[in-house]
C-alpha cells in the first residue's frame, strides 16, 4: 500500500481509499476535459492538496442536491465516476481557483463518507479502461462528423482552449463515443448510463442513433 502526501492510498489491486469526491451536475468521461471554478472552502482545500500531491480526485454526477452546498440540503450521487487529474490551476484572487482537469479511469464506489466540513470521501474500485475497438464501416459517418466538428472548433477557438483535447483517436469507438457524449446536450442521466457501459461499440452505436435522429450524421 502506498500513501500519498494528501493521505490518498493506492494499492496494486486497483483500489483507492479515501478518494476525495467532487459531486457535479455533469459527467466526466475518460480522456475528457473539465474546467472548474472553485470557491467553496471544502473544495479549495481539497483541490490544493490534490494539486500539491499530484493526486487525482473523483468526479461523480449528482442525483440529488446541488453543486453548491445548501444548509440542511441532502447530496446524493452516482456510484460510478471518473478520476480527474489537474492539468492547470490558477488562483486569480483569494478564495477562488480556476482549474482544468483531464478524465482518467472510471471507478465504482464501494463505500463513502461525508466529513464534518462537507467533503465526501470514498473507497473505490477502479474499472477497466475501454478496450480499443476500431470504428466499423457502418458507424464511420459518426467518426467523420466528429472530425469535421473538431476542425470547426479549432478554426473558431483562436487562443481559447478547446472543450476537448488530443490526441484525436477518430478510429477508436470508445474515444469517438465519449467525445460526442460530452459535446451533445444529452440529459445527465443518459450521459451517466453511457459512461458506465462496458462495451465501447455499444456506446458508439447508441450515440450514432442520437446523431441520426438529429440529422448530424446518418
Amino acid at each position: 500500500m502506498i500513501t500519498g502526501r494528501n493521505g490518498l492510498q493506492m494499492s496494486s489491486v486497483l483500489t483507492l481509499s479515501s478518494l476525495p469526491l467532487f459531486p457535479l451536475g455533469t459527467v466526466l468521461f475518460p480522456a475528457g476535459v473539465l474546467p472548474l471554478r472553485i470557491f467553496e472552502v471544502r473544495y479549495l482545500d481539497m483541490i490544493g492538496r490534490c494539486h500539491r500531491a499530484g493526486a487525482p480526485f473523483g468526479v461523480v454526477s449528482l442525483t440529488e442536491g446541488s453543486e453548491v452546498r445548501q444548509p440542511g440540503g441532502r447530496e446524493a450521487f452516482a456510484t460510478v465516476g471518473t478520476l480527474a487529474t489537474i492539468t492547470r490551476l490558477e488562483s486569480p484572487q483569494p478564495g477562488l481557483m480556476t482549474i482544468r482537469c483531464s478524465g482518467a479511469q472510471r471507478f465504482r464506489i464501494t463505500a463513502s463518507d461525508q466529513l464534518k466540513h462537507g467533503l465526501w470521501v470514498a473507497d473505490v474500485q477502479r474499472m477497466d479502461d475501454d478496450l480499443p475497438v476500431p470504428v466499423p464501416e457502418d458507424l464511420q459517418g459518426t467518426a467523420d462528423a466528429l472530425g469535421k466538428l473538431i476542425q470547426t472548433l479549432q478554426a473558431r477557438s483562436g487562443s481559447e482552449p478547446l472543450p476537448l483535447e488530443g490526441p484525436w483517436r477518430l478510429d477508436d469507438c470508445g474515444w469517438v463515443a465519449n467525445r460526442w457524449c460530452e459535446l451533445l446536450p444529452l440529459p445527465v442521466t443518459l450521459k451517466q448510463r453511457l459512461m458506465e457501459l462496458d462495451n465501447p461499440l455499444v456506446r458508439l452505436e447508441l450515440v450514432s442513433d442520437v446523431l441520426a435522429r438529429t440529422g448530424i450524421s446518418g
